[in-house]
């Protein structure tokens, strides 16, 4: 499939405090091609709940006017949007369903149907379902199939892990989308969109543990056995280490940020105590000199909090020395210094910081390779994968679109480099050895998102989405 047949996604994360929207579109290769990066302040968001509709729409229309104005060409008029929150939570459920036909194979119908029978599972008054996850399933009185499809049974069951979330906070995010003139294709889990587009196949046979450290929350996505064991949602985040730098030193909160970012680092022992920073005095007062040292034992401190979170949620599933693939760290928190070598001394597991380049083109600059656009890099993936399973259907003129006849080399937004020109690389201007490479990569491509789009992403099919005509 050419490039100009392919569609452009947007996927819109919207956070505590920054609204990224960005619009890819893949190429020849399989590989997602950035054309638009926005971002902007978020305001009105506060751990991931909307408390201000206003707020909230100027910054998502912020955050889409950029995006545009990287790439003049681009018209969005539909995203997909992340959701997060500590309003969200998870439960487990057992299901299970006779089959009528017994003499019919199973179908992804038989699939369907028990899955929309986990949606009269009873959860508090006030809450919705957002996501319903098969985890294993019972065919008859065999156990732990991971794919019944195809195989013959009379009764099916399966163990489920359902996602919830409150009903008003849920709408709240929808109409600040609305009220932007957007449509919302898709409301995603952020730590699932995440985990889509930092982890392999080999992440998911080990078994991992996704942390998104964000502004207002760090969420939590446990894989093991190439399923979904477990999602949490940790109220504290980068947004509270810069509160306690605010109270602790006694500084203005855009100057607490600041020095998290410039100075911080997550481990004490690893600060200069000589070094000291200058705090300019307020209305006259003298300079306040504010030690490297202090801000990293404050930064430490909270941080420890958060890694001990994780650890209550990894021993409450028992797989707390069982996930051999360690833990990722993503999302904007994960930049902080030595964060990888705190979360080792605490987990006492290996860690890596997860960043969405596994499905990205080459030859973006350095500064889209960066966790805070974990969740943004999985929405497309998201739209990528009701496209080719065909639950959603381009058709050019209801959607995101160029206005420009599209090449295979789509255009790149002016504030990233511009990508290698990925037809010299195509089997027509090279040579057997190189088609061979280009063929294997392919190749590759398609296993991994097979792979994922066979275990990980039956995550996201809803049974409730129609065709788009």
């Amino acid at each position: 499939m050419s490039t100009k047949e392919q569609p452009i996604i947007v996927g819109l994360d919207i956070g505590t405090t920054k609204v990224v929207a960005i619009a890819g579109r893949k190429n020849g290769f399989g590989k997602v091609e950035i054309l638009g990066l926005g971002r902007a302040d978020s305001a009105g968001v506060s751990h991931g709940v909307v408390m201000n509709i206003e707020q909230c729409i100027r910054s998502v229309e912020q955050a889409i006017e950029r995006c545009i104005l990287s790439n003049p060409n681009l018209e969005i008029k539909e995203v997909y949007v992340g959701i997060a929150g500590q309003h969200i939570k998870s439960l487990q459920t057992r299901g299970d369903r006779v089959r009528t036909n017994t003499d019919n194979e199973i179908g992804k119908e038989d699939i369907d149907l028990l899955i929309r029978d986990q949606y009269r599972t009873y959860i508090p008054a006030g809450d919705q379902i957002i996501d319903i996850v098969p985890q294993d399933f019972t065919v008859d009185s065999t156990p732990y199939v991971v794919d019944p499809i195809g195989m013959s049974g009379v009764k099916i069951g399966a163990n489920f892990h359902v996602i919830t979330g409150d009903r008003n906070a849920i709408r709240n995010i929808k109409r600040c989308v609305d009220k932007a003139q957007l449509i919302t294709r898709d409301l995603v889990l952020q730590p699932l969109a995440s985990a889509a587009s930092v982890m392999n196949d080999e992440d998911l046979e080990a078994g991992v543990a996704i942390v998104d450290i964000g502004g207002g929350t760090t969420d939590m996505a446990v894989f093991y056995d190439g399923i979904l064991k477990h999602t949490a949602v940790i109220p504290y985040a980068g947004v509270n280490i810069t509160n306690d730098i605010r109270n602790g030193l006694g500084v203005l909160r855009a100057q607490a940020e600041q020095m998290k970012v410039q100075f911080g680092t997550a481990i004490a022992e690893e600060a200069n105590s000589n070094a000291y920073i200058t705090i300019p005095g307020l209305r006259g007062l003298p300079p306040k000199e504010i030690s490297v040292k202090n801000l990293a034992h404050i930064i430490e401190a909270r941080m420890h909090e958060i890694l001990d979170y994780v650890m209550y949620h990894l021993k409450q599933i028992n797989l707390d020395k069982r996930l051999y693939g360690g833990i990722i760290l993503t999302g904007g928190g994960a930049q902080l210094k030595h964060i990888t070598q705190l979360t080792e001394f605490v987990t006492g597991m290996g860690t890596r910081i997860g960043v969405p380049n596994e499905h990205l083109a080459g030859g973006h600059s350095e500064s889209l390779i960066n966790p805070m656009y974990s969740t943004c890099i999985g929405l497309i993936l998201r739209g990528y994968h009701d496209f080719e399973s065909g639950r959603m259907r381009f058709t050019g003129d209801g959607g995101n679109y160029m206005h420009i006849p599209a090449e295979e080399t789509a255009p790149i937004p002016n504030d990233i480099s511009p990508p290698k020109d990925i037809r010299k690389e195509g089997p027509e201007n090279n040579d057997d050895s190189d088609r061979k490479k280009v063929n294997k990569r392919n190749e590759n491509v398609k296993r991994l998102f097979d792979g994922l789009k066979g275990k990980f992403m039956k995550m996201f099919e809803d049974v409730e989405d129609q065709e788009i005509g």
